[in-house]
This record gives C-alpha cells, structure tokens and sequence, in this order.
C-alpha cells in the first residue's frame, strides 16, 4: 500500500494533507486514499457543534505523533473535504506515517 499517492504538499513550516471527513462513523480510522490522494478519515463524532473537526485533530495528532497545537484545518472548517496543515513535519514523514495506518 505505500506506492499510493497521498495528496500532500510541502509549505514553508511542514505540510499540508488534503482530507475527506465521514462523521458518525463506528470508530476512528483511516480508511483509503482517493484517486486524487485525498485521505478519506472516518470519525466517531458528530458533526455539530465542531465535535467532528475536534476529533479529526486528535485523530491526526495520534496518527502522525505529533501535539494537537501542531495541526490546524486551514480550509473546509463546514465541509466534508478539508486542508490540514501539519506543522514541522515534512511530506516523506507524514506519508509514511499515514500509510502506516491504512485499515
């Protein structure tokens, strides 16, 4: 599963996942990587109140070993498909640890 293409990019400060969030799902996880590299993340919580984007930082802090102060939506904060940048983290590493938690 590693020679898939995940949609990331390199900025100045880390990188930047391109990402489809399910809400109301049975359990967090990753669960393919779309044509286009999108990473399609299923997530426990409901999307009202924030509690879904809440939980995708959490999730992604965990899967990417990072703190949650170093994750940020930075587009689609309303929308199923958002922009996730990743502080201090450069594009080989955060692939590497994305596709190492594919279900």
């Amino acid at each position: 599963m590693s020679d898939q293409k995940i949609n990331l990019h390199d900025g100045r400060k880390g990188s930047a996942l391109a990402v489809r969030v399910t809400p109301r799902a049975s359990r967090n996880e990753i669960v393919e990587v779309l044509g286009d590299g999108t990473i399609k993340v299923r997530i426990a919580a409901l999307p009202a109140d924030n509690e879904a984007n809440q939980a995708l930082i959490e999730f992604l802090a965990e899967i990417l070993s990072v703190p949650k102060s170093r994750l940020e939506i930075v587009a689609g904060m309303s929308g199923r498909d958002k922009l996730v940048a990743v502080l201090d983290m450069d594009v080989a590493t955060a692939h590497s640890r994305v596709v190492a938690h594919l279900a």
